[in-house]
Protein backbone atom coordinates (compact mmCIF):
# COMPACT_ATOMS: atom_id res chain seq x y z
CA UNK A 1 0.00 0.00 0.00
CA UNK A 2 1.20 3.28 -0.87
CA UNK A 3 1.81 6.15 1.68
CA UNK A 4 0.29 9.45 2.20
CA UNK A 5 3.33 11.54 3.34
CA UNK A 6 2.46 15.80 4.29
CA UNK A 7 5.53 17.89 4.58
CA UNK A 8 4.88 21.40 5.71
CA UNK A 9 6.62 24.77 7.21
CA UNK A 10 4.66 25.01 10.71
CA UNK A 11 5.43 27.74 13.26
CA UNK A 12 6.14 27.16 16.92
CA UNK A 13 2.82 27.29 17.77
CA UNK A 14 1.65 24.58 15.20
CA UNK A 15 0.33 27.37 12.24
CA UNK A 16 0.86 26.17 8.51
CA UNK A 17 -0.70 28.64 6.79
CA UNK A 18 -1.02 32.74 7.50
CA UNK A 19 -1.30 35.25 5.29
CA UNK A 20 2.05 36.66 5.64
CA UNK A 21 5.77 35.59 4.37
CA UNK A 22 6.53 34.27 7.77
CA UNK A 23 8.57 31.45 6.73
CA UNK A 24 11.07 33.29 3.77
CA UNK A 25 13.36 34.79 6.54
CA UNK A 26 14.13 31.67 8.30
CA UNK A 27 15.40 29.77 4.56
CA UNK A 28 18.71 28.16 4.56
CA UNK A 29 20.45 25.98 2.47
CA UNK A 30 20.09 23.00 4.74
CA UNK A 31 16.34 23.69 4.56
CA UNK A 32 16.54 23.55 1.17
CA UNK A 33 18.09 20.12 0.59
CA UNK A 34 15.68 18.76 2.62
CA UNK A 35 12.65 20.21 0.87
CA UNK A 36 14.41 18.33 -2.54
CA UNK A 37 15.14 15.37 -1.05
CA UNK A 38 11.27 15.47 -0.03
CA UNK A 39 10.15 16.02 -3.38
CA UNK A 40 12.91 13.22 -4.73
CA UNK A 41 11.51 10.86 -2.77
CA UNK A 42 7.88 11.44 -4.02
CA UNK A 43 6.04 9.65 -6.76
CA UNK A 44 2.97 11.56 -6.90
CA UNK A 45 1.30 14.54 -5.58
CA UNK A 46 -1.51 15.25 -3.82
CA UNK A 47 -2.66 18.87 -3.67
CA UNK A 48 -5.47 21.00 -3.04
CA UNK A 49 -6.85 23.66 -5.36
CA UNK A 50 -5.05 26.64 -3.85
CA UNK A 51 -1.65 25.01 -3.46
CA UNK A 52 -2.08 23.29 -7.33
CA UNK A 53 -2.71 26.79 -8.66
CA UNK A 54 0.21 28.35 -6.97
CA UNK A 55 2.96 25.38 -7.92
CA UNK A 56 1.05 25.20 -11.64
CA UNK A 57 1.76 28.76 -11.98
CA UNK A 58 5.25 28.53 -11.02
CA UNK A 59 6.97 25.39 -11.85
CA UNK A 60 5.89 24.75 -15.83
CA UNK A 61 8.06 27.82 -16.14
CA UNK A 62 11.18 26.92 -14.63
CA UNK A 63 13.85 25.72 -16.43
CA UNK A 64 16.84 25.88 -13.91
CA UNK A 65 16.87 22.16 -12.89
CA UNK A 66 20.19 21.87 -10.95
CA UNK A 67 18.78 19.64 -8.19
CA UNK A 68 16.05 17.71 -10.07
CA UNK A 69 12.97 19.36 -9.04
CA UNK A 70 11.53 21.07 -11.39
CA UNK A 71 12.10 18.06 -13.90
CA UNK A 72 10.08 16.30 -11.16
CA UNK A 73 7.16 18.10 -10.03
CA UNK A 74 6.28 18.55 -13.61
CA UNK A 75 6.50 14.80 -14.99
CA UNK A 76 5.32 13.42 -12.03
CA UNK A 77 1.24 12.47 -11.67
CA UNK A 78 -0.24 15.40 -9.67
CA UNK A 79 -3.87 14.89 -7.90
CA UNK A 80 -5.56 18.04 -7.47
CA UNK A 81 -9.00 17.79 -5.25
CA UNK A 82 -11.01 20.63 -6.34
CA UNK A 83 -15.30 21.14 -7.04
CA UNK A 84 -14.13 24.42 -7.84
CA UNK A 85 -10.82 24.41 -10.30
CA UNK A 86 -11.92 24.89 -13.84
CA UNK A 87 -9.46 22.25 -15.56
CA UNK A 88 -6.37 20.93 -14.13
CA UNK A 89 -4.29 21.51 -17.03
CA UNK A 90 -0.34 21.19 -15.48
CA UNK A 91 1.14 18.02 -17.15
CA UNK A 92 0.12 14.85 -15.93
CA UNK A 93 -2.49 16.40 -13.44
CA UNK A 94 -5.80 14.61 -12.74
CA UNK A 95 -8.51 16.39 -11.21
CA UNK A 96 -10.92 15.06 -8.09
CA UNK A 97 -13.93 16.47 -8.03
CA UNK A 98 -15.82 14.23 -6.31
CA UNK A 99 -15.75 11.30 -3.57
CA UNK A 100 -12.96 12.66 -2.44
CA UNK A 101 -12.30 10.20 0.29
CA UNK A 102 -12.62 7.45 -1.47
CA UNK A 103 -10.76 8.25 -4.45
CA UNK A 104 -7.97 8.57 -2.48
CA UNK A 105 -8.33 4.97 -0.35
CA UNK A 106 -8.17 4.53 -4.43
CA UNK A 107 -5.06 5.59 -4.81
CA UNK A 108 -3.15 4.30 -1.83
CA UNK A 109 -4.10 1.31 -3.09
CA UNK A 110 -2.28 1.70 -6.33
CA UNK A 111 0.95 0.32 -6.67
CA UNK A 112 3.78 3.20 -6.45
CA UNK A 113 5.59 4.66 -3.99
CA UNK A 114 4.84 7.94 -1.82
CA UNK A 115 2.58 10.20 -2.27
CA UNK A 116 3.34 13.70 -1.11
CA UNK A 117 1.25 16.67 0.08
CA UNK A 118 2.49 20.26 0.72
CA UNK A 119 0.18 22.99 1.60
CA UNK A 120 -3.37 22.06 1.39
CA UNK A 121 -4.80 22.47 4.91
CA UNK A 122 -8.29 21.59 4.10
CA UNK A 123 -7.13 18.44 2.35
CA UNK A 124 -4.67 17.65 5.15
CA UNK A 125 -7.20 17.84 7.63
CA UNK A 126 -10.12 15.86 5.68
CA UNK A 127 -7.70 13.19 5.22
CA UNK A 128 -6.46 13.20 9.18
CA UNK A 129 -9.69 12.83 10.14
CA UNK A 130 -10.40 9.51 7.42
CA UNK A 131 -7.22 8.06 8.53
CA UNK A 132 -5.27 8.12 5.26
CA UNK A 133 -2.24 10.29 6.02
CA UNK A 134 0.65 7.73 7.17
CA UNK A 135 3.81 10.36 7.83
CA UNK A 136 4.03 13.77 8.62
CA UNK A 137 7.34 16.19 7.95
CA UNK A 138 7.33 19.21 9.03
CA UNK A 139 10.01 21.87 10.16
CA UNK A 140 9.15 24.33 12.79
CA UNK A 141 10.27 27.65 12.57
CA UNK A 142 11.57 29.33 16.11
CA UNK A 143 8.23 31.92 15.49
CA UNK A 144 5.01 32.39 17.02
CA UNK A 145 1.70 33.36 15.06
CA UNK A 146 -0.60 33.44 17.35
CA UNK A 147 -3.12 32.72 14.84
CA UNK A 148 -3.83 30.84 11.17
CA UNK A 149 -4.56 27.48 10.11
CA UNK A 150 -3.10 24.79 12.30
CA UNK A 151 -1.80 21.83 10.89
CA UNK A 152 -4.17 19.36 13.11
CA UNK A 153 -7.69 20.37 12.89
CA UNK A 154 -9.30 21.10 16.47
CA UNK A 155 -10.54 17.97 17.96
CA UNK A 156 -7.96 15.70 16.21
CA UNK A 157 -6.09 13.14 18.23
CA UNK A 158 -3.64 10.62 17.16
CA UNK A 159 -0.37 9.08 18.68
CA UNK A 160 2.66 9.97 17.08
CA UNK A 161 6.10 8.19 16.46
CA UNK A 162 9.42 10.07 15.78
CA UNK A 163 11.29 8.57 12.70
CA UNK A 164 13.54 11.13 12.30
CA UNK A 165 14.68 14.84 13.77
CA UNK A 166 17.61 16.89 12.95
CA UNK A 167 18.21 20.66 14.83
CA UNK A 168 19.32 23.32 11.21
CA UNK A 169 21.39 25.70 12.16
CA UNK A 170 18.63 28.98 12.10
CA UNK A 171 16.62 26.94 14.45
CA UNK A 172 14.65 25.37 12.40
CA UNK A 173 13.89 21.96 13.64
CA UNK A 174 12.84 18.97 11.12
CA UNK A 175 10.75 16.39 12.49
CA UNK A 176 9.40 13.30 10.85
CA UNK A 177 6.62 11.37 12.36
CA UNK A 178 4.56 8.48 11.70
CA UNK A 179 0.85 8.53 12.03
CA UNK A 180 0.03 4.95 14.57
CA UNK A 181 -3.22 4.26 13.01
CA UNK A 182 -6.02 2.67 15.50
CA UNK A 183 -7.23 -0.31 14.18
Amino acid sequence: MRKIVVSEFLSADGVMEAPDRWQFPFQSEEMGEITERQIRDTDAFLLGRVTYEIFAGYWPTQTHNEHGVADKLNSAPKYVVSTTLPKAAWNNSTQIKSNVIEEIRKLKQQPGGKIGISGSARLVHSLLDAGLIDEIQVMVHPIVLGKGIRLFPDGYRSSLKLADSKIIANGVVYLTYQIEHQS
